[in-house]
């Protein structure tokens, strides 16, 4: 029996330039009108019979505005950021350029002293490959970060693609496999 997960990306905690590295802020304005925008599309996720979230106030946030009464997962939680912990990334390249090139260019580095992206996808992937198989579906909310890196895992993509999936506040992306044999299912715009 395979399993399907359906994560959905949190909304916003704010604008995109002012987004911070492993980011505990709650749902600002904007990521609260956008939620009641998209409930009517998404609130049918939550009839699924597992409904997860990561542990960040704006995942929690988002997963009890679309009603699905998640269960907090610390295995999803955002990339261990170490020091950069808070900071844009315009921060920090204005204060270690020759780290983010580094840690850009190797995904095995963690100039911040935190979690290296190769563990950090490896880690997601763990989570995905001990998910039960059940009848019907499983629902996650959880940063963009981690919807990424589920999706790099799913596909076998190298970590480099990572740096290549633009994962937009409330989006949504079905995998449905086996552990270690996934496969991206596109969904109609109809459920």
């Amino acid at each position: 029996m395979s399993v399907r997960v359906t994560l959905v990306a949190a909304a916003r905690s704010s604008s995109l330039l002012g987004e911070r590295f492993d980011d505990d802020r709650p749902l600002d304005e904007a990521g609260w009108q956008e939620v009641q925008f998209a409930a009517p599309a998404l609130v049918s996720l939550g009839a699924a019979e597992l409904r997860y979230c990561s542990p960040t106030p704006r995942s929690r946030a988002t997963g009890d505005a679309l009603g699905f009464a998640p269960l907090v997962q610390p295995a999803l939680r955002d990339c261990d950021m170490g020091r950069w912990r808070g900071c844009t990334l315009a921060d920090v390249t204005a204060r270690e350029p020759a780290a983010v090139d580094a840690w850009l260019a190797d995904p095995r580095s963690a100039p911040h002293g935190g979690e290296p992206l190769l563990a950090f996808i490896s880690r997601i992937g763990g989570w995905l490959d001990t998910r039960p198989a059940c009848e019907g579906s499983i629902v996650a909310v959880a940063e963009p970060a981690v919807v990424r890196a589920a999706l790099v895992y799913a596909l076998r993509a190298p970590p480099s693609a990572y740096w290549n999936v633009d994962v937009r506040p409330l989006s949504t992306v079905t995998l449905t496999g086996l552990p270690r044999r996934w496969s991206l299912r596109l969904e109609t715009g109809a459920r």
